[in-house]
Parts: structure tokens; C-alpha cells; sequence
């Protein structure tokens, strides 16, 4: 299975120009993108609008990623065409809109690629086209959670996947923010929806963060609430918020065993100063994580595709963020009723979660451990719709 962390390939969503997350080279499993635009028989594409207060005239989507190690966006065609400087506009942004039909489902084409399919409501987004570190082009990314970002009073949000020979694999995500409930519908050689939310789910989520100590400030007005790892920087979340957890679970665990278990095989572990080290399959070891390191799933919890640190290490953040790690000395946990059960919780994926009609979300970048993700996959597409859901 492709989890999240794989998905896209090429997306490096640490990567910034000017507010924009920026895609880099990827690394998409498509043939090699000639310079030309080029088109081809993909996956059968349909948008439906259920927001109830836009009407198909207010919305555009985007389809933009990577293929063949370039990056790439989707005409209305279904036209697989490279990005290119010459694309933005007099006012410095490109317009790779793509209208809903007149009225009632938009049918469109997925070509093969790895990207996200972003939605606008009332108003277009401004994606730029910007000069990468290897000189190609690349393409500048809303970042909703950055107030001088131009698109941070759009209401907007996206979806993603990976569409190749394999098959189609993809995912409904907040793991940086939530806007526009998105829901997926996948056909082939079996029937999978993701990502569906509860009726009223959309305002439960704005005030059941709001009313969370230390939460609050994450949601922005009716428009979206921002994950916290993004409200870090802007100093609307705490620094040291996982800091007495973290602090916890390296005293408990200096004294006993934690063992995680992975495809590898079944790997022990006990704290010693600064690193968590583990014996198994291969020794692996961490430092004491930081807040940061906890919510982004990366620094001292970096996960390698290594086969070995990297599923630790997901395991690992997950248990963090999920406040399982002291109740539960075998990791992973595999009962969501023991998740979130403390103070210090990652409460925003909670409240995605609970808004969610199976219980699964993509709150935080190792929300796919042990199968909580809103991911679904199929080695045999036959068609793929994404659901605008109410607004």
C-alpha cells in the first residue's frame, strides 16, 4: 500500500517560494514529460458540487502536479501540459482554472500523474509559476495558513493522488488545514468511498476547535482551521505544547520496554539520555522529539522509506499525537477508542476524525498507521469522482 508519505513523490511540502508551498522535481512513475503538452486516454474524472451555496458558475478546480520528474497541470481538455514561466498573467499568476459544467456533474479527464486536485469557491486561486532550485520550472502553492498568502481569503481546499500503471491511489487531507469537506468515490475491481463527513460535520469542526484550550486561535473565521503544526510559526499554538508528554514518555520508558511492530518484525526499545533506542530487525535509535517535530512527523521523527527507521518512526509520531504511547507499551495502537484520550492530544485530528462517517482522516502525516487514513486504492480504476460536500 502507498501511504500518504509516498504518494506524491514529488511534493515537498516544506519547500516554500514567497508564501506558496512549491512543488520540486518529482519523481511521478509516468513516462518522461516531452516538452510539448501532450495528451492521453487517463481516468474517467467527476466533480460534484453538493456545497449547496455555490452554484457550479463559483467553482474551479486546478489538477496540477508532476509527471515524468516535471511538474504538470491538467487542462479542461484533460491536456497533460508542463508548467511554464510564460504563464503567469499581467498580474503575476497563472490561470490553470478549470470550470464546473453549466450545471449538475463535470466530467473530466485524469491523465497519469501524482498531484493534488484543488477547488475554489467564489473566487479563483492564484498559482504562480516560479523558477525551481534546478532551474525548471515549478509552481507556487496556496498555503491557506499564511495570512499574507493571495490566497488566504479563498475558500478552498484539495485532494490528492497518485494515478500511474499501478494503479489509482489517493486521499482526502487535512493534515495542513480544512475548508471545503471533500469526499472519494472509486470504481474499479472494487467500489471505495473516503473521506465522507457527518451531515453538520463542517460548523462542528469550527466550533468544537474553538472551544478547545489552546486550539482556538487555529480556526479562521469561517473560512478554514489551520493544522497546528502551521500555527507554530505565527505563535497562535503553543511551542512547547507536546513538551510534558514528551518529557513523560522518555522518563516511563527509561525503565521499560516499548515494542513496535512492523512489517520488518517486532523491534524493542528503551530510552537512554537523549535516544530512544531500538533493537529487532536493525538497531535504530531517536532523539527526544520536539512540538514541532510531533505535529510535522519530521525532524527527530523523520521516517525514511528504509524499511526500518522510517515505520518506527511512524509508529512513533502516531502514538505521540494519538497520546497513546504511556497506555500502551505495544505499538501501534490499534483501537480508536484508546486515541486522544489525554490532555496533550493532537485535538485537531480528533475533532477530524469524530467529523468523519467511518472514522477516518488524514489529521496528521502518520494518520495512515495502522489504517486510519481517508485513503483508498485500486490497481484497476475505472472512475474517480470527488465530492464537494455542504458549505
Amino acid at each position: 500500500m502507498i501511504s500518504r508519505r509516498k504518494l506524491l513523490g514529488g511534493l515537498a511540502a516544506g519547500a516554500a517560494v514567497g508564501s506558496g508551498a512549491t512543488l520540486l522535481s518529482g519523481h511521478a512513475n509516468g513516462s518522461v514529460l516531452a516538452p510539448r503538452s501532450k495528451a492521453a486516454a487517463g481516468l474517467a474524472l467527476t466533480i460534484a458540487n453538493k456545497t449547496g451555496s455555490f452554484d457550479n458558475a463559483s467553482v474551479w478546480v486546478y489538477i496540477v502536479g508532476n509527471e515524468g520528474g516535471r511538474q504538470v497541470r491538467v487542462t479542461p481538455d484533460g491536456t497533460l501540459a508542463p508548467i511554464a514561466l510564460s504563464d503567469n498573467g499581467d498580474d503575476g499568476f497563472t490561470d490553470y482554472a478549470i470550470p464546473l459544467a453549466g450545471s449538475g456533474d463535470t466530467q473530466l479527464t485524469l491523465p497519469k500523474m501524482s498531484g493534488r486536485i484543488y477547488v475554489a469557491l467564489g473566487d479563483k486561486l492564484k498559482f504562480k509559476a516560479v523558477e525551481g532550485g534546478d532551474g525548471s520550472a515549478a509552481l507556487a502553492y496556496p498555503a491557506g495558513w499564511v495570512e499574507s498568502d493571495p490566497n488566504y481569503e479563498v475558500l478552498h481546499d484539495c485532494a490528492e493522488f497518485t494515478y500511474n500503471d499501478g494503479g489509482m491511489y489517493c486521499n482526502t487531507t487535512m493534515v495542513d488545514m480544512f475548508s471545503v469537506p471533500l469526499d472519494i468515490h472509486l470504481t474499479g475491481a472494487k467500489d471505495q468511498k473516503a473521506g465522507e463527513l457527518k451531515e453538520g460535520a463542517r460548523a462542528k469542526i469550527f466550533s468544537d476547535l474553538a472551544g478547545v484550550e489552546g486550539y482556538d486561535k487555529l480556526v479562521v473565521g469561517d473560512k478554514r482551521v489551520i493544522a497546528p503544526g502551521h500555527g507554530l510559526d505565527t505563535g497562535i499554538f503553543a511551542e512547547d505544547y507536546f513538551a510534558p508528554a514528551i518529557d513523560e514518555v522518555w522518563s516511563h520508558y527509561a525503565s521499560a520496554d516499548l515494542k513496535v511492530t512492523t512489517n520488518a518484525g517486532t523491534f524493542t526499545g528503551r530510552v537512554s539520555g537523549d535516544q530512544f533506542a531500538f533493537t529487532g530487525p536493525a538497531e535504530v535509535s531517536f532523539a527526544k522529539p520536539t512540538t514541532r517535530d510531533v505535529l510535522f512527523c519530521d525532524g527527530n521523527l523523520a521516517a525514511p522509506n528504509d524499511g526500518t527507521t522510517g515505520p518506527v518512526a511512524a509508529i512513533l509520531g502516531a502514538g505521540f499525537n494519538r497520546a497513546t504511547l504511556l497506555s500502551q507499551a505495544e505499538q501501534p495502537s490499534t483501537d480508536p477508542a484508546t486515541f486522544y484520550q489525554e490532555q496533550i492530544a493532537n485535538h485537531y485530528a480528533r475533532v477530524m476524525h469524530e467529523a468523519s462517517a467511518d472514522g477516518k482522516a488524514y489529521g496528521f502525516a502518520f494518520d495512515d498507521v495502522a489504517g486510519f487514513a481517508s485513503y483508498i486504492e485500486d490497481g484497476a480504476p475505472e472512475s474517480f469522482t470527488l465530492t464537494l460536500g455542504a458549505v
